[in-house]
């Protein structure tokens, strides 16, 4: 016999993470916590400053003492909790491409101590992802690199740091979202190797998570014919209950990314998966990037309470999910009762991320480009902008303009999308020293004959690749694994001999 629908009700709320809008908790919100919603997620939107970001998540356990608050901070290009100014430290292309995992774990400790500062509680990090297609629009820097090994030593020691603090963190986009040429938010990738590869390379960073004692996994919707020829991940019993619980033996709290992204949307419905998710083995649905309101969390809901009601969800799976939601709050209470006093957070970003984004850096320098650096005096820097995608935002500040111009005054810039690209981007240089700023420029034609062209006029310009270093090219070729601020600022100190 079904329990009460009101207790159902408190249930289903229970399993869902969803976002809000404003910098204080919304009154729907407050309103839920007293009725059994047990988490909430933070985006860009909700924060302003680390004060206002630790008095809104005070506010929220006034409601209830042990609410899960989770952001989507990698630290990387994809942040939240520095959307304003960019990150203050390296993503994690960066560090594996300094490929030390004390430094990759240090790093991680020193976000976890923020976030903890902050009163969050679960981090959607680390992205366990193996980018084994440069090709990928979505991944690229937030991958630790192609190597499945190194990733796996990397995935590990974040979550190692991570959690020392007692930040819980979710290793994603399980089974592994790296070797697709589609986002998800847009479309269903299809990821086509066979089991062995799988085990390989995809697989390897979540086992090596799973080891290092992970808290959370986040789902991918990703179509893994290997695993399941007909359903994607999120709603695969066969891939979240048959492989990541009972073979890899991963006994935490399973969430989906956002179930309003229309790889899964487009197909099942925006509530047909959430419903199918928790079916298949999820423990939360994350909702909220797009719809982050009470009407989406109260869909959810009732969707849910119906589903076990005609018999779709049995009562048992859904008792199941809020049970393991309920022991990772327990987890994050215990961890915020053994931490020291909340230390603040820095107002000049962290330190130790500027010094993992400083050993990050890599320069390629042909014989045409001895002398060129450092630059001999005011530069002109040309960047070129490709269009974002919906997990960076478009929020967050990125570039070499600001900080070069703070060490050499008199730098101009410039910034052109593919639409509005001159036939030749150095025309304003003058007589400045000219740095040409890219982000993955393998990945776009119109930038790479855009870079042609500069560097035709200008042979002596330095270029800096902020994303994926797939191509390289120029006299002088800088790679800094990421574009967040810790990697500009890194940048900018080495072309000026600052550093």
């Amino acid at each position: 016999m079904t329990m009460p629908e009101g207790n159902l009700a408190s249930l289903a709320a229970a399993v869902l993470q969803p976002g809000f809008v404003g910098t204080t908790p919304s009154p729907w919100v407050r309103r839920w916590l007293g009725e059994g919603l047990g988490s909430v997620v933070l985006f860009a939107r909700n924060v302003v400053d680390p004060e206002q970001v630790a008095a809104l998540t005070a506010d929220l356990r006034a409601e209830r003492p042990d609410v899960i608050v989770a952001i989507d901070e990698e630290a990387g290009d994809v942040t939240r909790i520095e959307s304003r100014h960019g990150s203050s430290r390296p993503g994690n292309l960066a560090l594996g491409a300094v490929d030390d995992t004390t430094l990759t774990e240090e790093v991680a400790r020193d976000l976890g101590a923020d976030l903890a500062a902050l009163g969050v509680t679960l981090d959607y990090a680390p992205d366990a992802d193996v980018n084994s297609n440069p090709d990928n629009p979505v991944i690229g820097v937030r991958s630790f690199g192609a190597d499945p090994a190194l990733v796996a030593r990397h995935t590990a020691a974040w979550v190692r740091g991570l959690q020392a603090g007692g930040v819980a963190a979710c290793a994603k986009h399980f089974p592994g979202h790296g070797d697709t040429r589609v986002d998800s938010h847009h479309d269903l990738p299809r990821i086509t190797g066979d089991r062995t590869r799988l085990d390989a390379v995809e697989l390897a960073p979540f086992r090596a998570a799973v080891a290092a004692g992970v808290q959370a996994v986040m789902t991918g919707h990703l179509l893994v014919p290997a695993l399941d020829p007909r359903l994607p991940a999120t709603l695969s019993r066969r891939i979240l209950t048959g492989l990541l619980r009972d073979e890899l033996g991963f006994a935490g709290v399973v969430v989906t990314d956002a179930v309003e992204m229309r790889a899964v949307a487009d197909r099942y419905g925006f509530t047909g998966a959430a419903v199918r998710a928790l079916a298949a083995g999820a423990d939360a649905i994350c909702i909220g990037g797009e719809h982050a309101d009470e009407d989406a969390a109260r869909r959810l809901r009732d969707a849910i309470v119906a589903a076990v009601v005609a018999g779709e969800l049995p009562e048992e799976r859904l008792i199941e999910a809020a049970k393991r939601v309920g022991q990772l709050a327990a987890w994050t209470v215990s961890g915020r009762a053994a931490r020291p006093a909340r230390r603040p957070v820095p107002d000049g970003g962290s330190v130790i991320g500027l010094a993992a984004a400083r050993r990050a850096l890599q320069v390629t320098t042909s014989r045409a480009g001895l002398g060129v650096l450092p630059l001999a005096g005011p530069a002109h820097v040309v960047e070129f902008e490709p269009p974002r995608n919906i997990a960076i935002g478009v929020e967050t500040p990125w570039g070499l303009a600001d900080p070069l111009t703070g060490l050499l005054p008199g730098t101009t810039a410039v910034r052109y999308a593919e639409a509005d690209v001159p036939d030749d981007p150095t025309s304003g240089a003058g007589r400045r020293c000219v740095v040409l700023v890219v982000r993955d420029l393998h990945r776009h034609p119109w930038m790479r004959a855009a870079v042609a062209r500069s560097l035709a006029a200008r042979p002596d310009a330095v270029v800096v690749e902020l994303g994926v270093p797939a191509l390289v090219t120029g006299s002088v070729h800088v790679a800094t694994h990421g574009a967040t601020r810790a990697a500009g600022r890194a940048a900018a100190e080495m072309l000026t001999g600052a550093a």
